[in-house]
């Protein structure tokens, strides 16, 4: 008789991609460990408490009472899993270049915990941290079999999926996301539909860990250039005095041809403003330059001077300088209602103003105060404050629902829109597009 482990699998990293995956294989009944070295979200859960606000406490508290989700920061339960899926951030560091020390370390951690009891199957690794093509059959593949004296394909199994969330979109369901998987041997393709096939209604079975991962870059590769380009059809058209938005509507009434992509202050999230620059920094070592995805991180990031040079035009024009301004950011997320903040490009615009010698203040109704980041420490426990005629300039840089009831009109203060988020009709006089 096989020897039963105490659960289905081990979910590492708890945030906007672990999370939603562990109720997923919850009401699934499958039996879930969630890994976390934060043990302030270990405790969260246990007590059935939500830290992510579209994901309601309620649905945590389901799964913990059920048994079917556990959470813990001791990462030598591995042993008692079956599987284990890792959700765990890759960032760029400060050259531009990819940072998977995080899966790394991830690696290094379970890789004493893979060997399979006498009974036991062989474990899966399954791997869904966006990266570059080779980190799972190279890089992590490397940390494991040293950890571990196994062997990857022979003593466990190794996989990536990668992970296609989308914070804060009600119709965005885990397991009606057709779910792209690849293994690093046949077998271990097979291993990883079986665990995936439990939670997730449509698998997409690719050649190869390769494959699988180059398809979440190309995804996300075709976004950021798409948005590159109506960034700079923005300014373009803007100069002609043409509306984008306008334009943007109207085209995509074509019913085949065309996709809608819109332009912003710059790109935020966990995906667009990192992915692609995985590829370039890859691509080198083969000889190839990646002209075309540098060329529009080249124009999405420079979306942010634009929006603070727009700023100082709607303060001229009621002749105010930047310099002493009291400007206040509207929207800290890097989309609208959620309280995600990962690479926010408010962030970038705030300390951009404050370079120019504003007073920069921000209003975000789900994010209250500022948490620590890898970037922005100087912000940290900056307090989101209320809009009020105090303030000599309001920049729209998320379209949040709330923001779309605001009264501009009576307060008689310039707005910078970056989001097309207040109606005609709802402006002020002094309204400015980004």
């Amino acid at each position: 008789m096989k020897p039963v482990l105490k659960f289905d699998l081990a979910i590492i990293g708890l945030g906007y991609v672990g999370l939603p995956l562990a109720l997923q294989f919850g009401r699934s009944d499958c039996r879930v460990l969630g890994l976390d070295v934060d043990k302030a979200k270990v405790k969260d859960i246990t007590s059935g408490k939500s830290y992510i606000r579209h994901i309601p406490s309620k649905d945590i508290a389901t799964q913990v009472k059920t048994g079917r989700l556990t959470a813990s920061a001791d990462f030598s339960l591995v042993k008692d899993c079956d599987a284990v899926v890792i959700c765990v951030p890759t960032p760029l560091n400060k050259n531009r270049e990819p940072d998977i020390s995080y899966i790394l370390k991830t690696g290094k951690a379970i890789a004493p915990y893979l060997r399979s009891k006498d009974g036991e199957r062989k474990k899966l690794i399954a791997l869904e941290s966006t990266t570059y093509p080779g980190t799972t059959d190279e890089d992590l593949r490397e940390v494991l079999e040293k950890g571990s004296g196994l062997k990857a394909g022979k003593n466990f199994h190794l996989a990536f999926s990668p992970e296609r969330e989308d914070p804060g979109n009600p119709q965005s369901k885990v397991a009606e996301i057709p779910k792209v998987v690849g293994g690093l041997t046949p077998a271990c393709l097979e291993r990883a539909n079986e665990l995936y096939g439990k939670a997730i209604k449509k698998l997409v079975p690719v050649s190869s860990t390769r494959a699988a991962e180059a398809t979440k870059l190309m995804e996300n590769i075709f976004r950021s250039v798409n948005i590159a380009l109506v960034n700079e059809l923005k300014i373009i058209y803007g100069s002609m005095g043409i509306d984008i938005w306008e334009v943007i509507e109207a085209a995509k009434t074509k019913p085949f041809g065309f996709m809608p992509f819109y332009p912003g202050p710059g790109l935020g999230g966990h995906c667009i403003p990192i992915d692609p620059f995985y590829l370039t920094w890859k691509a080198r070592e083969y000889g190839h330059a990646t002209r075309f995805i540098e060329l529009a991180g080249e124009i999405n990031t420079a979306m942010p001077d634009h929006v603070a040079a727009k700023v100082g035009e709607a303060l001229n024009s009621v002749g105010k300088p930047i310099r002493g301004s009291k400007v206040l950011v509207l929207g800290l997320a890097y989309k609208a209602d959620v309280d995600d903040d990962r690479e926010s490009p408010s962030y970038v615009l705030i300390e951009k103003l404050e370079a120019l010698g504003a007073k920069v203040e921000y209003h975000d109704p789900y994010i209250p105060i500022i948490r620590k980041t890898r970037e922005h420490d100087s912000l940290e426990g900056k307090k989101s404050v209320f809009p009020d005629a105090s303030f000599d300039l309001f920049l729209i840089v998320t379209a949040h629902k709330d923001f779309k009831k605001y009264q501009f009109l009576d307060w008689n203060i310039p707005v910078v829109d970056t989001r097309n988020c207040i109606n005609k009709n709802r402006r002020p006089r002094d309204y400015f597009a980004a």
